[in-house]
């Protein structure tokens, strides 16, 4: 994944220093039931709002002012890593317009330890998410980290474009009314909750197919940048997850689907460059 040299970063999309909350955390219940759905929500976020109460807007310490100073072009991009997220973030904020009537901006926030956030408190362990109330995207960088060491995914920047294309798939579904199907319908092979995760997937295939029309990468993506995103898609899946944490696979505890859906919805946004071709709630997944 290679940006422009002199394209220009909006900095204004991402804020840095979410406000920490000493002790904050989700409220996720014992046991092995609880274990997966801590995992679950680790792995590529959730609706927050079913697992917390209510909270604050987001109140970022730093609105971004040495994110501005130090992120400004694409070599910014390319040398450093909140940098690089300011480019994806940009560029899937490009394409969406292109490819839905009425898409409204979402900033992402990046944070390290804990937020606040309209869905409600969150700590590290979450990961990567979406909050609906606020229309943000939450991330602490260190999660990269652990999706190669703890899921044993590749890892790389295109692994990082993936989760974040990913946690913006949300907030398409969100402006289309699709993420309330996953409310009432949480668990099991054929859930809401699995579909809207495999929309979301498809939808990051779809702006990587068509990411280099944004005008901010030198060249489109490499197989070796896809390998990077498949490899994450595959490591997260519910049945891996569930035979690396308690040695067997339980369909009605599935959230996110599969490895083999993961790859294959990510796989058909890709290969289509169609987010049309992302209907996960018509027929069998």
């Amino acid at each position: 994944m290679d940006f422009k040299d002199d394209v220009r970063l909006d900095s204004s999309q991402v804020e840095s220093g979410g406000r920490r909350v000493p002790g904050g955390g989700l409220a996720v219940g014992g046991g092995v039931a609880g274990i997966i759905a801590l995992i679950a929500a680790l792995v590529f976020g959730v609706d927050l709002g079913g697992l917390t109460g209510g909270g604050a807007a987001p109140a970022p310490v730093d609105s971004g002012s040495n994110l501005a100073a130090q992120c400004r072009t694409g070599q910014d991009a390319d040398q450093n890593e909140e940098c690089r997220v300011i480019g994806v973030v940009n560029s899937i904020q490009e394409y969406w317009p292109t490819a839905m009537g009425g898409y409204e901006e979402a900033k992402t926030v990046l944070f390290s330890g804990a937020v606040d956030t309209g869905c409600g408190a969150a700590d590290s362990s979450v990961g990567p998410f979406y909050c609906p109330a606020d229309r943000r995207v939450y991330l602490d960088l260190s999660f990269f980290d652990q999706l190669q060491s703890r899921f044993g995914a590749k890892g790389g920047p295109f692994a990082q474009a993936y989760v974040i294309g990913h946690e913006y798939g949300h907030h398409v579904q969100n402006l289309t009314g699709v993420l309330s199907r996953s409310q009432n319908d949480r668990q099991g092979p054929e859930s809401g909750a699995v579909r809207v995760e495999l929309q979301a997937d498809c939808y990051a295939g779809a702006w990587a197919k068509n990411a280099y029309e944004t005008g901010l990468f030198a060249q489109p993506f490499t197989r070796a940048d896809i390998e990077e995103a498949l490899s994450a898609a595959s490591a997260v899946g519910d049945d891996s997850i569930q035979e690396r944490t308690q040695g067997r696979v339980d369909p009605e505890g599935f959230t996110h689907g599969t490895s083999a859906q993961r790859v294959k919805w990510f796989s058909t946004g890709y290969e289509t460059g169609d987010p049309k071709r992302c209907d996960t709630f018509s027929g069998a997944i």
